[in-house]
């Protein structure tokens, strides 16, 4: 019990980088009625972006504290790039489709990026390296704080505000809604859903970049796969808050976190389950949550609330 705190910190960050990667599967799916399986691919360019600017445009021994902002910023960029792209040439055409051709459609999509960058990156069949930030780790009492861990502390919550002050206050966002509600109600009152679509395309986009920048940083490496497994517990934490509402995402990536988390350091404590303790079970664990909520609350934690639609 000693470990709980620790454990539970270390649950909060993993969820933390699930809800970001989250909200762009609930957005899209709250707007378009589309599940993006080629989401976690969006999440793992972004991270690539962010690397190259690294590795090939700033100069060898920049400061990380000077980097970092460039990396966060060419990762949104190249993230958002491929995800209009996608939105441009690969969805729209079969918006008014039979909606198994957009499913095969993103999981070709999300096969054909992996490929790319295994393909047309230096090294991309590895794992190459992250920059990391200098200094730490940090101690708070008990617990522990890496210090690539610090970013997604203070990125994930204020992602979370603006992303939320943004859907509430703003009028894109009020028309994110709206055609999340209605689309044929909010074209009638001079909405242009198809720039709705993209923005939603492009904001999941970006908090997909932003989780792939903190998953370098925790992890300190990336590599052409790391979107495959990742994006599907995001997609596992979209579903478990509510597929469509935002605030889920984000709460059911923490619950995700947090059971992975408690999961990995006690099961293997319970007498005749030390089997199922290790890392490799934390997956497994994962997905019995998911089938337990589907089980007894399809709706998800939060439900889907239409209002936050977005």
């Amino acid at each position: 019990m000693n470990e709980l705190p620790q454990q539970l910190v270390n649950g909060l960050l993993l969820g933390s980088m699930y809800g970001l990667v989250a909200i762009g599967y609930t957005m899209v799916y709250g707007i378009v009625q589309l599940i993006n399986f080629a989401h976690g691919e969006i999440f793992m360019v972004g991270g690539f972006g962010a690397l190259t600017v690294y590795l090939y445009v700033l100069p060898d021994g920049t400061s990380m504290w000077i980097a970092l902002p460039l990396m966060l910023l060419a990762g949104v960029i190249v993230a958002v790039l491929v995800a209009v792209g996608a939105e441009r040439f690969a969805y729209r055409p079969l918006r008014g489709a039979p909606r198994l051709a957009p499913l095969i459609t993103a999981i070709g999509l999300s096969l054909a990026l992996q490929q790319a960058i295994w393909a047309w990156y230096p090294g991309g069949e590895d794992s190459l390296n992250f920059p990391q930030i200098e200094g730490g780790p940090f101690e708070i009492g008990s617990v522990t704080i890496q210090t690539g861990d610090v970013f997604l502390f203070v990125v994930a919550p204020l992602s979370m505000a603006v992303l939320a002050w943004f859907v509430m206050k703003t009028r894109t966002g009020r028309g994110m809604q709206a055609t999340a509600q209605d689309p044929d109600t909010a074209k009638l009152m001079g909405i242009n859903t198809d720039r709705i679509i993209v923005i939603a395309f492009a904001l999941g986009a970006v908090f997909a970049a932003v989780g792939a920048v903190a998953y370098g940083l925790k992890y300190g490496q990336v590599q052409f796969r790391m979107g495959f497994i990742l994006g599907l517990k995001a997609f596992t934490a979209a579903v478990l808050g509510g597929i469509g509402n935002i605030y889920g995402a984000m709460l059911g990536g923490l619950v995700l976190g947090v059971a992975e988390a408690l999961s990995t350091a006690y099961i293997a404590d319970i007498p005749g389950m030390d089997q199922f303790g290790s890392q490799s079970w934390a997956n497994v664990w994962a997905f019995v949550l998911l089938i337990l909520v589907l089980l007894f609350r399809p709706q998800g934690l939060l439900g889907e609330r239409v209002a936050d639609r977005a």
